[in-house]
């Protein structure tokens, strides 16, 4: 048996030919974070408030940020050598106790989840470290990551320390720091681009990932109801709504990577590709949750006001983000039009939806099934060609 070897980090960008894909190490870290999103999720279920839903959505932020994260530092310095297995298993570790933190039950405890997350951050600092030793062509770009996320790590640890009612602020402040960080930093990443081929799989992979929950969600709605041709027929529509999701991101928004030419010093292209990914992900995860819901409750009169909305309303943003994720999408097709507004035409189709009262779970469920089969209907009338660009150089 082989020892893995302890090896320094090296710039994995620069000057690399052929398709890279995910290592081992990345597909097992990412195992984590499908507990993490069902425990969210779960948090979801128990709480369609206004209230509920902005909860939802700020720590499924922080947690997609903490994947992000990870994702970006292993896309330019992961060597896979003893040291960085380590410490990817320590922060695996700590989002184990970020998700039990999280948990909808009396183990719930935001101090916990604020320690655990600052943990996280100060382990990605380390492996930051190690990059600043070994890389010298990065050091102006990581001096600044270790200052910036050093920052916000210090703010994480703090908000550990403080009472109950200050620790959200805290919160916010950190991830203003950490998302301006890179933002501050913006000149020196565009000289060394992400992977043309690395990165856009790892987003399709989260991608995967809470489509995968929201399958597990319509199992654990058919669970709790008894059998029945109604309950049964839900869930089909359940797997075949994700389906239609999973079929218009990945045969449009797949390897679609921003890039751009070196001489151009700006655009926003970049940073609405990949930051469109997290309310992507988060509403894709909320769908599951709503479509958990519906598949219980299918045939037991008209679905209420707020887990209609949830479900009709998580699957019209997913639209809006599949819109605004190809129009940042560098292509020369004619059928990039056509995406863009076949997704947009879908939204008020889905709000309509949501407005009708009186509807059994079943009926809405259907509706919005076959909002998203006429799209992939749409997309399977345009034309056959590749609608992906050449690649130029890709940023943050």
């Amino acid at each position: 048996m082989a020892v893995i070897r302890v090896a320094p980090p090296q710039l994995r960008t620069k000057d690399v030919e052929g398709h890279r894909t995910a290592t081992w190490l990345e597909l097992f870290y990412d195992l984590v974070f499908v507990v993490a999103v069902a425990i969210v999720a779960a948090r979801l279920l128990g709480d369609i408030t206004v209230a509920g839903v902005a909860s939802y959505f700020g720590y499924f932020a922080l947690l997609w940020w903490l994947w992000a994260s990870h994702t970006y530092y292993a896309d330019r310095y992961d060597t896979d050598d003893l040291v960085y297995r380590l410490l990817a298993a320590g922060q695996m570790a700590a989002v184990v106790v970020i998700a039990a933190a999280l948990s909808p039950d009396e183990a719930s405890s935001t101090r916990v989840f604020a320690a655990g997350y600052a943990v996280s951050r100060i382990l990605l600092l380390i492996m930051y470290w190690r990059a600043y030793r070994h890389v010298r062509e990065t050091r102006v770009l990581v001096r600044g990551y270790l200052v910036g996320f050093g920052l916000g790590a210090v703010v994480w640890t703090a908000s550990a320390l403080v009472a109950d009612s200050a620790r959200p602020a805290l919160w916010v402040i950190a991830l203003a720091i950490d998302l301006a960080t890179p933002w501050v930093m913006r000149r020196e990443q565009a000289k060394v681009p992400f992977d043309v081929s690395h990165l856009p799989e790892r987003f399709g992979l989260f991608t995967i990932l809470v489509l995968g929950e929201s399958i597990a969600a319509v199992v654990l709605g058919l669970s709790h109801s008894e059998w029945g041709v109604v309950p049964t027929s839900t869930a089909a529509i359940g797997v075949a709504i994700a389906t239609s999701l999973w079929w218009i991101y990945f045969d449009n928004a797949r390897g679609a990577v921003v890039r751009r030419d070196a001489s151009v010093k700006r655009t926003w292209r970049p940073t609405v590709w990949i930051y469109t990914h997290l309310p992507l992900a988060a509403s894709l995860a909320a769908s599951g949750v709503a479509m958990e819901i519906a598949v219980a409750n299918a045939g037991h009169g008209p679905m209420p006001a707020s887990e209609r909305w949830l479900l009709a309303g998580s699957v019209a943003f997913v639209m809006l983000c599949l819109a605004l994720i190809q129009t940042a999408s560098i292509t020369d097709s004619p059928l990039q039009d056509q995406i863009v507004v076949s997704r947009l035409a879908g939204v008020p189709f889905l709000l309509v939806i949501g407005l009708l009262s009186g509807l059994e779970a079943q009926w809405v469920a259907l509706g919005v099934l076959a909002v998203c089969v006429a799209e992939v209907i749409a997309d399977l009338s345009g034309p056959t060609e590749s609608i992906e660009a050449e690649p130029e150089i890709p940023i943050d």
